[in-house]
């Protein structure tokens, strides 16, 4: 028989939990690891701590369900602690005293993720949380969780097969009312679809909660939860006759085109369980405005757009997503550029014109010689026309694929040609970036809005291949030949010779800027756009592009190499085993310019990391523009030295920004050292029905 999935020795009842989610989390992820169920407290703690971050886990009624697949966890786990004094976790009623953290293998089986989700089922019940609230012992709570997940003494292979089934299956119609929303004189029929992020707990939380408010409301309302451990699909025939659709997703919606042409109403997850009542009379409404939100006829998930984002938030997105798709276009080009300007091959000389013939030497070596009649040069400055080659054109794509997947983060499947042609058109005008920004977001808001009408089904077909495209493309592309694309191309001249205007001060300021915005979220939205505006510039192949993009490299080099310095040489003992171990692994991040090797750090003490990575950054990249530092490459770090010049401005500057961020942690954490906790782990003489921890002093 498997493990059970909660003992008593995963139960705290005793007041005087620490005073804050964070550390609940850490605690109860120490609880884990202390009964041998997970290898790594920091490991997991980071997991939930980065699930939290997305969205709170606090719900109504005081509860908090904290929750991660982690690859620590070796065995699916329950812990449980009820606090006092309550903890905020986020839900709009106030703190939490019922807070489960649960913790799923990365790879768990469907029958463990079944079980999970069935617990977060229970939650949702007066019975279970008031029991929860009365239990006098840590096996009281074992007891009634085990009976919410089939997991009691009497439990059977039947029995375990009912718990998991809810979890799989879509929710049952629920019997309306007496009165309630009508339409055409019967009760309305909603279907709707929930899924998290993780798939566990809110998506089968948020079933429950719509599907429990479908009698109060008088509508026949049928669920389909998509978890982690998979769905049942609804049949089509109930979508058909559904009058609307409700969307309760922090995910894609798994095969949306099934609802197509549904008046549809969009929505978080957790208004699913928060706000259920609400969002069903926003799907009848919905259902009686003719010019109301539909699922778009070509069946993509192109919301008006993702109306639970605000507007700006939205447009993030949709930026994000282009920069993201963007970004593997032109690093390997970048790369095969930078590679071929090494001397055995073709040297910087590669890219020059070559003579009066308006090609360079690239391009004159490979259309008039061949591997089997080398140039005089020879072979290797052949190999090297060839990289260069490859990666100019691979660069070429950068403007048509940021067009593209802006469109696509808008419109879905149907945006991406559309988006690509109006970014190829914002190439042929010489608008370069913020021509291919704009035509994307064109493209895709013409697709989304001519995938809006619903349509007869025998046309749905042509919809996403023929129809959408070709008009978006009209639409975009005409819009940039006609008005956009000259007065955008006039801009991007200026801003390109400003660009090759900076010097001194200015030029410094900008690195010191551009540093910054590297360091501030260590990949996140602030990273992406510092790096995108540096590899954009990099199709320009102008000494401030080379510029620009040696600052945002040596930038974004100094958190790993700063948090590896401090943790790994430093300051030892002023960093857990955990992140020594951290430290040393993130020598080779930083070196290879992978500003994600500082997360581990500054999740777990951000107001010391954060600060001391932007100073050092912003060292870094002043001094880089300081000393004219070039790199012709887009990433690699210091493995791409040979695409660096002078590279000892380079190290200099690298050197500088990582040893002031060291220092400034180590101060910080020296001089500023918050009160520490002692972990269950530490606490070996804590029996089960005592506090998870206990507040020491530094």
């Amino acid at each position: 028989m498997s493990p059970k999935t909660i003992t008593p020795e995963l139960v705290s009842l005793a007041p005087g939990l620490l005073g804050d989610k964070s550390a609940v989390i850490r605690e109860l992820a120490a609880r884990v690891v202390a009964q041998g169920r997970a290898s790594d407290t920091d490991a997991l703690y980071a997991d939930a701590w980065a699930r939290e971050q997305k969205d709170e886990t606090g719900l109504p009624g005081g509860i908090a369900i904290p929750h991660a697949k982690s690859p620590s966890v070796t065995v699916p786990t329950l812990a449980f602690a009820r606090l006092d004094p309550a903890v905020d976790f986020g839900a709009p009623d106030g703190p939490a005293d019922l807070v489960f953290l649960i913790a799923a293998p990365a790879d768990a089986a469907e029958a463990h993720l079944a079980v999970l989700s069935k617990l977060a089922r229970s939650l949702m019940t007066e019975e279970f949380t008031s029991g929860l609230r009365a239990a006098q012992r840590p096996e009281d709570v074992v007891a009634l969780v085990d009976e919410a997940i089939g997991e009691g003494e009497g439990r059977s292979a039947a029995r375990g097969a009912s718990a998991a089934a809810p979890a799989e299956s879509a929710s049952a119609p629920a019997a309306p009312a007496a009165d309630g929303f009508r339409i055409d004189g019967r009760p309305a029929r909603i279907v709707a679809v929930t899924s998290c992020a993780t798939g566990i707990a809110h998506t089968f939380m948020a079933a429950d909660a719509l599907t429990a408010a479908g009698p109060r409301n008088g509508v026949d309302l049928v669920v389909e939860p998509q978890g982690s451990s998979g769905y049942q699909a609804l049949p089509q025939s109930v979508i058909d006759a559904a009058d609307a659709v409700i969307f309760a997703n922090d995910v894609d919606v798994r095969e949306e085109a099934r609802f197509a042409g549904k008046p549809v109403v969009r929505s978080t997850v957790k208004r699913g369980i928060e706000q259920p009542d609400q969002l069903i009379a926003e799907a009848v409404a919905v259902a009686a405005d003719p010019n109301g939100a539909r699922v778009s006829a070509s069946g993509v998930a192109v919301s008006a757009p993702a109306e639970a984002l605000s507007w700006g938030a939205n447009l993030k997105r949709i930026l994000l997503t282009g920069v993201s798709y963007m970004i593997p276009f032109v690093a390997g080009g970048g790369l095969l550029i930078a590679i071929s300007f090494l001397p055995f091959l073709g040297g910087y000389g590669i890219a020059l014109a070559h003579g009066d013939s308006g090609m360079n030497n690239a391009v004159y070596t490979l259309t008039h010689y061949a591997i089997w009649n080398l140039p005089p040069e020879g072979l290797g400055y052949y190999l090297g026309a060839i990289a260069f080659e490859i990666g100019s054109v691979s660069l070429g794509f950068l403007v048509p694929a940021l067009a593209g997947y802006i469109a696509f983060a808008i419109a879905d499947r149907p945006g991406i040609a559309p988006g690509f042609v109006a970014g190829a058109i914002a190439v042929f005008m010489n608008a370069g970036f913020l021509g291919g920004l704009i035509g994307g977001l064109l493209a895709g808001y013409a697709a989304w809005l001519i995938g809006r009408p619903a349509v007869p089904r025998w046309l749905r077909g042509l919809m996403p291949v023929v129809i959408i495209p070709l008009g978006a493309s009209i639409i975009a592309s005409g819009l940039m030949l006609l008005i956009l694309g000259a007065p955008i191309a006039w801009l991007m001249t200026q801003l390109t010779s400003f660009l090759n205007g900076l010097s001194g001060a200015g030029a410094i300021f900008l690195g010191i800027i551009l540093g910054l915005m590297m360091c501030f979220d260590l990949g996140g939205p602030v990273n992406k756009v510092a790096y995108a505006f540096a590899v954009a510039g990099l199709a320009q192949q102008t000494d401030a592009s080379f510029h620009i993009m040696a600052a945002v490299m040596v930038a974004g080099m100094v958190p790993p190499l700063g948090m590896a310095l401090a943790s790994t040489v430093l300051y030892r003992r002023g960093f857990t085993q955990v992140e020594r171990e951290n430290g040393a692994a993130a020598w080779l991040l930083g070196a290879s310019f992978i500003s994600e090797g500082a997360i581990p750090f500054a999740a777990a003490d951000p107001l010391r990391v954060i600060p001391a990575n932007l100073v050092g950054g912003a060292v870094a990249g002043g001094l880089a523009m300081a000393f004219e530092v070039s790199s012709r490459a887009p990433h690699g770090g210091i493995f791409v030295f040979f695409a660096i010049d002078p590279i000892w401005g380079f190290v200099v500057a690298l050197a500088a920004g990582t040893l002031v961020t060291a220092l400034l942690v180590v101060g910080l954490k020296r001089f500023t050292a918050p009160r520490r906790t002692t972990t269950v782990a530490e606490a070996t003489d804590q029996s089960a029905d005592q506090p998870v921890a206990a507040t020491v002093a530094a």
